[in-house]
């Protein structure tokens, strides 16, 4: 059962590598910092490859395995922020508007605190469903869509200010 649930895993983690990358370096905001997360999610992981139940859960498993390593590594000022390729991309792309836009929603999902940032990433960024998140988060449905309504509002709030 745990050679079958090990290999899952890792087809899981190759098929899934850029999006989860993608989700440390939404923590991270740094390349090698988001490399080092999801290498050590990885190893947690298959360390604790015995403790998943059911293969069909590998995807909420391992993201709480990930989420819990990026917080943990930005609690511990692992990383700096690293803007360059954001910055290349503003200067040579002719959507420029559409990016400054998407940037200043990135900027406000960044001050949101640890609980509500999680849970607007997943929904918004990796389109996992409610009850997805309260299970990676290891709380209730309800409690996941209060923070995602929360998060929404004070994203809207800021963006708001930053017009007037």
């Amino acid at each position: 059962m745990a050679y079958v649930a090990q290999e899952v895993l890792i087809e899981y983690i190759k098929e899934n590598q850029e999006k989860l990358y993608r989700i440390a370096y939404t923590y991270t905001k740094n390349q090698e910092a988001a490399l080092d997360v999801v290498q050590e999610a990885i190893t947690r992981s298959l360390e604790n490859i015995h403790k998943l139940r059911n293969e069909e859960y590998v995807k909420t498993w391992f993201y709480r395995i990930l989420i819990n390593e990026a917080i943990k590594a930005s609690k511990n000022n692992q990383f700096y922020a690293d803007y360059t390729m954001l910055e290349k991309e503003l200067h040579h792309n002719s959507h420029e508007n559409e990016l400054v836009e998407n940037l200043d929603i990135y900027e406000n999902i960044q001050k949101l605190n640890k609980k509500l940032k999680t849970v607007i990433i997943l929904r918004f960024f990796e389109n996992l469903k409610i009850e997805e998140i309260a299970y990676i988060t290891k709380t209730n449905t309800n409690t996941v869509k209060s923070r995602l309504y929360k998060g929404i509002e004070e994203i809207r709030k800021n963006m708001e200010r930053r017009v007037l």
